[in-house]
């Protein structure tokens, strides 16, 4: 006798708030489980309904604190594992450690490839993630990963406010390493290209030191897959600014915003950073030139279809590998 395919969602605590965008998208009821933090810090885990033979996606961005809510994936793939769930999807929007993904100096860690294994001996058979901060990532799992991105997102936001094929716009690459991406919007909103090179003095400050490409006149889009402290982004957009550029705007998936990044968006001439809501925003930061755009349905989309065995990459017209 063959059971029927059944699909529950859970959250964590990393962003409850889009579980329940997704769940509302899937038209499906949040499943309830019992989440609890000791007083010595310890996370804890347990499913208030059977999930035996059914398909678990749980969804839990690792927001801060990042180690709590890693943990707190970990037990709760390892509660839905030994309540004999069918399959478990780890749906995690921002993926934490993704830069670290390779060694730089000697005697470090790769605490990417460390995440990855993790998730894995704690009993998920697939992870479902947003724009990872490099493609190399998802050989670090030896299942199936879905790398879900929202460039088509933005390429529908800068179209509602009139860059599609105009004369006096142009895609920044803040850094040579999004110049693959850039090149993609740019694409997309029919516009040229140019690349902002930095030197990157520690973490968390950059130099520019001079601009690839046509500026003079043009409204710029800086795009990247995060933004953290704000400061790569600000000087980059001060630096084009100054190059003789119009207007600077900025899109990034991931809005880490730590440490003076609100502070620094809000002080800068960019007068519009575009993200989305793979992160909350903090609470009680200047917000005034954030815009957020949601990626549930695109979530939704793609654990319905990873459900039903259909193609993830259909979601995308085959196109969710920018790297």
């Amino acid at each position: 006798m063959s059971a029927e395919k059944r699909l529950v969602l859970f959250s964590g605590w990393g962003y409850p708030e889009l579980a329940d965008r997704i769940a509302d998208r899937l038209e499906v009821p949040m499943g309830e489980v019992e989440l609890r933090q000791f007083s010595g810090g310890e996370v804890y885990a347990r499913y208030k309904e059977s999930v035996r033979g059914a398909d678990v996606f749980i969804v839990q961005s690792l927001a801060e604190p990042v180690n709590r809510h890693l943990m707190q994936l970990l037990t709760m793939i390892d509660a839905a594992k030994r309540a004999s769930a069918e399959t478990i999807v780890a749906v995690i929007p921002w993926f934490a450690y993704s830069r670290q993904d390779r060694k730089t100096k000697p005697r470090e860690p790769i605490t990417a490839r460390l995440v990855a294994n993790m998730i894995q001996v704690a009993g998920a058979d697939r992870v479902m993630t947003m724009d990872l901060h490099v493609g190399q990532i998802e050989g670090f799992f030896s299942f199936p990963v879905d790398h879900l991105t929202a460039m088509h997102t933005f390429v529908d936001h800068f179209i509602s406010q009139g860059f599609k094929d105009a004369d006096d716009a142009v895609v920044v690459a803040p850094d040579v390493g999004e110049a693959k991406v850039a090149k993609r919007l740019a694409d997309r909103l029919g516009l040229p290209w140019a690349i902002v090179n930095k030197i990157r003095n520690k973490p968390g400050e950059s130099e520019v030191t001079h601009v690839i490409g046509d500026v003079k006149d043009k409204r710029v889009i800086l795009v990247d897959d995060l933004i953290d402290t704000a400061g790569t982004l600000v000087n980059a957009a001060e630096r084009l600014l100054n190059e003789g550029a119009t207007e600077a705007y900025a899109c990034a998936t991931h809005p880490v915003f730590s440490g003076p990044a609100y502070e620094r968006i809000q002080a800068s001439d960019l007068k519009e950073v575009v993200v989305t809501d793979t992160l909350p925003l903090k609470p009680g930061e200047p917000q005034d030139k954030i815009q957020v755009l949601t990626i549930a349905p695109i979530l939704a989309s793609t654990i319905r279809n990873v459900f039903s065995d259909e193609s993830v990459s259909g979601v995308f017209m085959g196109e969710n590998q920018l790297f």
